[in-house]
């Protein structure tokens, strides 16, 4: 089964934990305290666009993508109802180039660990990197694989692996132990990671 049907299988099925209907915490603690000023944003695997239409309130000029087709069109009807300016994109981001870049930030939240492979994270941060304007910033979520889990949950990666996938494109700012923004009483523990683009000679 392609990651395409994988995925709209379960947006169908209602099976997805991680659309918590609300935007993520950690980005909303980075963005604010940092500050992250007003740019163009690229949000990839957006889902149904809730860390999106929140970035668009709070004046960022805003592309999601997704490779759901389910989750796009929940995301447009979420950020019609918001009365907020999104563009969301149906695209496969780790194959295609996405128009708008350069971009000053880019956000995921649970995409760059889904890829299990360290040469996939590696293609994956050396894609965000070609997003990026001079300088831009890049925030990943990312399940953290110190927490011993019980059950299912996000990929588990280890502070070494996002280290090893986004030399030499970035360099890490901060690299924090958290948990993802969840509405379930212990939510998966995560690595918040923000980085800055390299420039490379």
């Amino acid at each position: 089964m392609t990651i395409e049907k994988r995925y709209r299988k379960r947006y169908k099925s209602g099976n997805t934990p991680w659309d918590a209907g609300q935007p993520d915490f950690n980005l909303i603690e980075i963005v604010t305290k940092n500050p992250i000023l007003s740019c163009k944003v690229l949000d990839v695997g957006c889902g149904t666009g809730d860390n999106s239409i929140w970035l668009a309130q709070n004046r960022f000029q805003v592309i999601g993508t997704d490779i759901s087709d389910i989750a796009i069109e929940k995301a447009k009807e979420k950020a019609s109802k918001a009365n907020v300016k999104c563009d969301f994109i149906l695209v496969e981001f780790l194959k295609n180039k996405i128009e708008g870049a350069p971009f000053g930030f880019v956000f995921d939240r649970s995409c760059f660990h889904s890829f299990s492979s360290e040469d996939d994270r590696r293609r994956f941060a050396q894609n965000v990197a070609n997003h990026l304007e001079k300088a831009g910033l890049w925030l990943t979520i990312v399940g953290n694989a110190d927490e011993d889990r019980q059950g299912p949950g996000p990929p588990q990666r280890t502070a070494a692996d996002i280290v090893l996938a986004v030399e030499p494109y970035f360099e890490v700012l901060s690299l924090q132990s958290s948990h993802f923004g969840s509405n379930r009483p212990n939510p998966p523990k995560a690595w918040r990671c923000l980085m800055q683009k390299r420039h490379i000679t």
